[in-house]
């Protein structure tokens, strides 16, 4: 697959938006990657990695990389991500709503009135409402040509959400708004010719979870000592290959308003992480915890 892809990846600077960036790259994309933290600015998440990274990844990986700092809590900062995107292409093919930078924002022992009220609502602008600030920007310009896919990143598959309370109210709240924000947009661009999906790693080994367990990436097995289900864990490369493959796949529009997992998206185009594994976390989760060789 080489022909060329405009894509957004909003929140590209780390973890699963990275290498959606990058697997897009290896594929022919122009991709324009956005978040907060740059060489020369952290945001307050205090991460090292950076957008200027992410983009040199994804040229060295084949396409072409360009990092835009950009807060998406500011809808004038990224209307001028989007001008920028039409006045050097003239279309967006794929925007990938991946910003979050949540992380310590939830709490894993409190009730909803036991819990940090402002913390909790930043952490709902920051999960929510990027995403929704982001779409209206970018869909006037991704809808001026059919075929065109929104992918929102999630935590969970509708359908596990759905019946599982996730961590904390603002956290639940969160991420089931991310999957039910992709099927409304699904339905306002079928009739555009637009797909809309909502896409779910697994037990991703991020950036900030390898450091969690003391371990590097290839060398990721040893955290296996701390929690059995480490055993289930993918890295990032595993969605972003999954993500990739539908941005070029000429038939995606079968999709429009799915609820999809790196795994389900593995399956269906014969994909594997980069360790050749083919981890189904979400299935292992739901198969009671027990024997994760049966889930790879």
């Amino acid at each position: 697959m080489t022909t060329n892809r405009i894509a957004l990846v909003a929140g590209a600077t780390r973890g699963a938006g990275r290498q959606i960036a990058v697997q897009l790259g290896a594929l022919g994309a122009t991709v324009y990657c956005t978040g907060r933290t740059t060489r020369a600015r952290q945001s307050e998440y205090g991460r090292p990695e950076t957008i200027e990274d992410t983009a040199d990844l994804v040229t060295a990986a084949g396409g072409t990389g360009i990092a835009i700092p950009a807060d998406h809590l500011d809808p004038a900062q990224v209307r001028a991500v989007v001008a920028r995107i039409d006045a050097e292409h003239g279309r967006l093919d794929v925007l990938v709503n991946d910003i979050w930078g949540a992380e310590g924002m939830f709490a894993w022992d409190k009730k909803l009135w036991e819990d940090d009220l402002e913390r909790g609502q930043r952490l709902l602008r920051l999960a929510v409402d990027t995403h929704i600030i982001t779409s209206h920007a970018a869909l006037p310009l991704l809808v001026r040509h059919p075929g065109g896919l929104v992918v929102e990143m999630t935590d969970g598959t509708a359908e596990y959400n759905h019946r599982r309370y996730r961590v904390s109210f603002f956290y639940d709240l969160a991420k089931a708004s991310v999957n039910r924000m992709a099927f409304a947009l699904s339905e306002e661009l079928k009739p555009v010719g637009g797909t809309a999906v909502s896409v779910t790693p697994g037990f991703l080994r991020s950036e900030l979870m390898l450091e969690h367990f003391g371990v590097t990436e290839p060398a990721w097995r040893d955290g296996i000592a701390k929690d059995e289900h480490f055993a289930m864990s993918e890295s990032p490369v595993y969605v972003g290959r999954g993500v990739a493959a539908l941005a070029f796949d000429p038939q995606k529009a079968r999709f429009n308003g799915a609820s999809l997992s790196s795994a389900d998206l593995a399956r269906e185009y014969g994909l594997t992480d980069a360790d050749g594994s083919a981890p189904d976390f979400w299935r292992y989760e739901q198969g009671g915890f027990t024997r994760p060789e049966d889930y790879r």
